[in-house]
């Protein structure tokens, strides 16, 4: 594999892992404080049409992520609202946010926008484009490391860099502050948390707005980045691919990362594999290329869900004793 191949492969990796990564945080703060969130997927396809919508309508960046991440946390709220104050079941809410967003962004695209439920193109000022464009393009003259450099890790937008920083800020979150402690043992023993005069409604409260903000900007990079319109079903799976990776990772920032890596990793050289001919085989399928990643998904959640050890609180909504 020559450098330009590496570093076309590396950049293809990042650009797909960075929704996963942001998808896979929400997750983990959510069901670190003890809420299954299974509405990722649902959450980031309607952050992702009001990314496009509002794009569309104002040419604004600023407004398509104000616009999703208004769309992320209220969702979030709702999740909060049904599951955190009235006891409702996790796992039926968050299917129904999946299902509602899946219908209701068709049904509003092809009435907005008139062309089957896909957006128009969003304008240039509103996409994202690489951070670092001189820099990126001066490594690649370099030998050898430049195409590796300047394509593979320095060609990106912001959002890639961010998504990669917020690894760490969630593990510092969650590991090294006082409000982290009281999340984790708010999803552990809610019992002994309210003991300590600590609210654990407030603290799943907490736990899912900063879960919808991030599912908002894993949603939005989708518009942003990756398509330059909205298109019906554009997450394709990822809020559970997130999941998986979440379970694969033990509900910690860092071995999710690694897993939302592993998953983008197998997309971008599932992209690379199609036509490809073996000996003796022939061409390979494209549509057994294209679902490797989800067959990895299922690998990994069948292999690894009994291992890991959730929270012993998740799923479980907290009863004050009186």
């Amino acid at each position: 594999m020559d450098e330009v191949t590496l570093g076309t492969l590396l950049a293809s990796t990042l650009r797909v892992a960075t929704p996963l990564i942001l998808c896979a945080l929400a997750g983990t703060l959510s069901e670190r404080a003890g809420v299954i969130d299974l509405g990722l997927e649902g959450k980031m396809l309607l952050s992702a049409f009001a990314a496009a919508a509002a794009g569309v309508a104002s040419g604004s960046l600023a407004l398509a992520l104000a616009a999703a991440i208004a769309v992320g946390v209220s969702l979030s709220m709702l999740h909060g609202y049904a599951c955190v104050s009235h006891r409702g079941d996790q796992v039926v809410l968050g299917m129904a946010i999946t299902m509602t967003a899946a219908g209701l962004t068709v049904v509003l695209g092809a009435a907005w926008f008139k062309m089957g439920g896909q957006s128009p193109p969003l304008p240039d000022a509103v996409r994202l484009g690489p951070l670092l464009p001189g820099l990126a393009e001066a490594l690649q003259a370099m030998p050898f490391v430049g195409p590796v450099l300047g394509l593979g890790l320095l060609g990106h937008d912001g959002f890639v860099y961010g998504a990669l920083a917020l690894v760490a800020g969630v593990w510092w979150l969650l590991y090294r502050t006082r409000f982290g402690l009281r999340l984790r043992a708010a999803g552990e023993n809610p019992a002994m948390v309210d003991a300590a005069g600590v609210s654990v409604l407030k603290l799943r409260y907490a736990a899912l707005g900063l879960n919808g903000v991030l599912a908002a900007l894993a949603g939005s990079y989708l518009v942003l980045a990756l398509t330059p319109s909205f298109i019906p079903h554009m997450t394709a799976g990822r809020g559970y691919m997130a999941l998986a990776a979440m379970i694969f990772g033990k509900w910690h920032p860092v071995g999710a990362m690694a897993a939302c890596l592993l998953f983008g990793f197998l997309e971008a050289a599932a992209i690379r594999l199609q036509g490809v001919v073996l000996p003796g085989i022939g061409q390979v399928p494209v549509q057994a290329i294209q679902a490797l990643p989800y067959l990895l998904t299922v690998v990994l959640l069948a292999g690894f869900i009994g291992r890991a050890h959730a929270p012993r609180a998740l799923g479980t909504p907290y009863v004050k004793e009186r």
